[in-house]
């Protein structure tokens, strides 16, 4: 005879964790719950491993990227058999052997703007597990525009960033904070360092804000500052911005957009009269470059060159694989150019996909 508990129906996992404060219909609402993870790296490891183990009923996995052995210290949902292969695959298979009762989605591809309103419609919640102010956009803009809450991390050597936006109907959103994304190059984990224990930590603090938000429990109000070497923490009070370019407009108007961009989209945006501007140095472009572009170098830019384009104009910025001219876009974005691109992949990627079609 099996003695049925009362909370029988919910997963196996989620009966061992019915607070006070959640209660059985708190917990059921989690169970029915649809969480987003954009990432699955240092961030969304963690993040990814508590939402299964609380029994978020469908959990969804945006990841382009393959896993690589430098990354194993924070992204702990991987091990060494796993380098090479895709992210968000194995990441699901990880979080089913956690939790066999929910569903695991993986979207195997980059964030776009093409792509993610599609994704992000099927979810109650997303966890930006990016390492990129444009993702962090991105993620922002679509989700204000579907009315989508969303938490926001960020983290730095010890430093840690973490808010929620879009929990209530006139809260703020990260544009109120941020208007624009930075001029100046900010570096990713990868080119400044990250200790994986402060991943971590903020991934889990994501991971509990999208748990509290499926329980109807409030979530952070404030834009909190972590000093992890210290424990010392800092609050700024969150509120919208009146002037704010994306809240002031009706989410009908709201356009999204990337940096980056697929090969597909910069050739597609070039036969609608866009400008291509290679940003590799003399050598590069003397070994082979692409007919349709210019040639630009990124060292003549960061010596204070002044470019000669059109500002009306999308122009789309290339290099080697797709660094350099990110930096190039900061650069002349500085100068007072907004229509934007940097072509993911650069010429190496031109050439491999040239040679596949020949």
């Amino acid at each position: 005879m099996v003695c049925r508990t009362p909370h029988q129906d919910l997963s196996r996992y989620a009966r061992q964790m019915v607070l006070p404060e959640i209660g059985e219909a708190g917990q059921k609402r989690i169970s029915a719950g649809r969480v987003l993870c954009v990432g699955a790296g240092g961030l969304g490891s963690p993040a990814l491993y508590y939402l299964a183990a609380a029994g978020v009923g469908h959990i969804g996995i945006v990841d382009g990227d393959v896993v690589d052995e430098s990354n194993l210290q924070r992204q702990i949902l991987f091990n060494e058999d796993d380098v090479g292969q895709p992210k968000a695959i194995m990441a699901a298979e990880r979080l089913r052997a956690i939790h066999s009762d929910i569903r695991i989605q993986h979207h195997q591809t980059r964030l776009t703007a093409r792509n993610c309103e599609d994704i992000f419609e099927d979810y109650d919640f997303i966890i930006d597990g990016s390492d990129n102010f444009d993702t962090s956009f991105l993620i922002n803009d679509t989700c204000v525009k579907l009315g989508t809450a969303w938490a926001y991390a960020s983290i730095l050597g010890f430093d840690g960033q973490l808010a929620v936006f879009g929990a209530h109907e006139d809260g703020p959103c990260l544009r109120c904070l941020f208007p624009h994304r930075p001029t100046q190059n900010v570096l990713n984990c990868a080119e400044a360092g990250i200790l994986g224990p402060v991943a971590g930590i903020l991934g889990s603090m994501q991971a509990l804000e999208a748990i509290k938000y499926l329980a109807g429990l409030p979530v952070v109000s404030n834009f909190i500052t972590l000093d992890l070497k210290t424990y010392a923490q800092s609050r700024i009070r969150l509120a919208r911005d009146t002037d704010c370019p994306l809240c002031s407009l009706d989410k009908e108007e709201i356009t999204l957009m990337s940096d980056e961009i697929s090969i597909e989209e910069a050739f597609e945006a070039l036969d609608n009269g866009a400008i291509l501007v290679d940003v590799r140095e003399q050598n590069e472009w003397d070994a082979g470059h692409i007919p349709q572009a210019q040639f630009m170098p990124l060292s003549d830019l960061m010596n204070g060159k002044q470019v000669d384009l059109p500002k009306d104009v999308q122009i789309v910025l290339h290099c080697k694989s797709g660094k350099r001219s990110m930096t190039a876009l900061q650069i002349l974005r500085a100068q007072g150019f907004d229509k934007l691109s940097s072509m993911r992949g650069g010429y190496d990627l031109w050439v491999m996909q040239k040679g596949a079609a020949a």
